[in-house]
């Protein structure tokens, strides 16, 4: 198992971390409706996943590398950043924000749950690759939740 500072799990950071920022800024309408009966056990996970994967997600000591796995954590990083601009340019609903792109399933939750978990597989780190089961098991649950909801 590695350890060390990675630029890319700091890249994969940054490229989670933009696009939530500007959401925050642009919610789907009515998410507070959704939000405010989120399962606690699941919010509990995620938050958890989310605190653990960026630290074990910085210090995971992937470097560059032509290494399959890591080219499609990055694949799958891009599909996210596709996401979050066919979101940004919709009318901003919640049927917006979970419709399915291409064949993937609540891509804002799933895409970048499964390139965090090759990042750690990338990395022979085991413990990122656990962070990152919690992660989607909060993170995936609570949006198949709103999904239902809509």
């Amino acid at each position: 198992m590695n350890f060390g500072f990675s630029f890319v799990g700091l890249i994969f950071l940054a490229m989670l971390f933009v696009p939530n920022i500007l959401w925050s800024k642009y919610p789907p309408k009515d998410y507070d409706n959704y939000s405010k009966n989120e399962n606690k056990l699941l919010l509990a996970l995620e938050r958890i996943g989310q605190i653990l994967v960026v630290i074990f997600s910085l210090f995971c000591g992937v470097t560059f590398s032509s290494n399959p796995i890591l080219i499609f954590a990055f694949l799958l990083m891009i599909l996210y950043e596709i996401y979050w601009i066919r979101y940004f340019k919709s009318s901003r609903t919640m049927r917006d924000m979970y419709e399915n792109m291409l064949f993937i399933p609540l891509p804002g939750a799933t895409l970048p749950v499964f390139a965090f978990l090759l990042l750690g597989i990338c990395a022979n780190n085991i413990l990122l690759v656990i962070l990152s089961i919690i992660l989607g098991i909060g993170h995936i649950g609570i949006h198949l939740n709103h999904k239902n909801d809509i």
